[in-house]
């Protein structure tokens, strides 16, 4: 590695395969053959559920003003004083509830570890060693900064961000795009760059979150009576501002009853995670699925989420605990959880049809 004069690092290393550049005088850096690398981003996880672990990775969230837009001088103290002092210990006890102790990580880590080597067998599969596959976290580790440089370190000469986020939303694709773009900043040698679009409407997607509902349908003791499909909320005034978000959340329920050859009786659209004082994108689906028992008399329902592209605190715990319970103290009786697509082949064949597709003019 070599330092500048700020004692940064940067992206000549002594990597294989690495040589002097022809006709480039003897002492010049050995240069790492050109790669292009494939950057998969995901929100991202704690450390560890421990008090200190969970403030720092909560603070990083709700510091970040793509998530809480709030004024500083009105938001921190609040956030600092009081927030950051109490919400690590109800975060912490529910990590803990769905921690995997076996490696010591959150779930999150876990699946997505395993996507990014699926994905990285495919992209071998199709380009060889010519593409480099890794991941990072937007919040918490490994972050955005290192593995940029990393990439970089390899011989990227050419980066394809990818926020695994099958929707846009202000408070996900942009600000995983925003700090990839930071640590771009940083380079003294910026590598070309390409950000993925959202795939909500993508056909093979839509055909994998309808497989695995039809597989959750035909494993239950008794079918169904309606499909909850819960998103992830955002406050409404997002919405008003043009995010689009929650438009395309909508267009993924109507395709995804199309492919499942439903009527609207037979499934619903919720948001999830309300957090602070402000109207959030509804109905509430805690509220709803309680509405659902109690009033119109809903003994069986199955919910799935597909804004997440792998299991995670807001679908292992909120609905797999808080929202089935909510069900279920109304008078529910079945409550199924449809998992995430996670490391699926399906889902893997579609993540990479993605990146290839976006691959396209870089690399044949």
């Amino acid at each position: 590695m070599l330092d500048d004069k700020h004692g940064r690092t940067f992206g000549f290393s002594e990597q294989p395969g690495a040589v002097c550049p022809a006709h480039a005088p003897k002492d010049h850096p050995k240069i790492p053959p050109a790669r292009i690398g494939v950057l998969i981003a995901n929100l991202g996880t704690p450390d560890n559920y421990d008090y200190w672990s969970m403030r720092r990775y909560l603070g990083e969230f709700l510091s970040d003003k793509r998530v809480i837009d709030y004024p500083s001088w009105k938001w921190q103290p609040l956030l600092q004083l009081i927030i950051l002092t109490k919400r690590p210990f109800s975060s912490g006890a529910a990590y803990k509830s769905i921690w995997n102790e076996d490696k010591g990580e959150s779930p999150l880590m876990t699946i997505t570890k395993d996507q990014t080597a699926a994905i990285a067998a495919e992209m071998q599969q199709s380009f060889g060693d010519r593409v480099v596959v890794d991941f990072c976290m937007r919040y918490g580790n490994p972050s955005t900064k290192s593995k940029v440089q990393e990439m970089i370190d390899k011989g990227c000469q050419k980066i394809l961000f990818f926020p695994l986020y099958p929707h846009y939303a202000g408070a996900t694709s942009a600000t995983a795009n925003d700090q990839f773009f930071r640590a771009l900043m940083e380079q003294p040698w910026q590598p070309a760059a390409r950000t993925v679009a959202p795939y909500f409407d993508e056909p093979a997607y839509i055909d994998a979150l309808a497989g695995s509902v039809e597989r959750a349908y035909a494993a239950a003791e008794e079918k169904p009576e309606l499909l909850v499909v819960s998103y992830h909320g955002m406050p409404q005034r997002y919405l008003m501002q043009g995010d689009p978000y929650h438009c395309q959340c909508q267009k993924t329920t109507r395709l995804l009853k199309e492919r499942l050859g439903w009527d609207d009786s037979q499934i619903a659209t919720t948001f999830q995670s309300v957090f602070g004082p402000e109207e959030w994108l509804r109905p509430y689906t805690v509220e709803e699925v309680a509405r659902l028992a109690r009033e119109e008399g809903k003994k069986r329902i199955a919910v799935i989420a597909p804004a997440f592209s792998a299991d995670c605190i807001e679908t292992l715990e909120e609905i797999n605990e808080e929202i089935r319970e909510s069900f279920e103290h109304a008078g529910g009786e079945q409550f199924t959880y449809i998992p995430c697509l996670n490391d699926e082949a399906s889902h893997v064949a579609v993540l990479s049809d993605v990146i290839r597709n976006n691959l396209k003019g870089w690399i044949g």
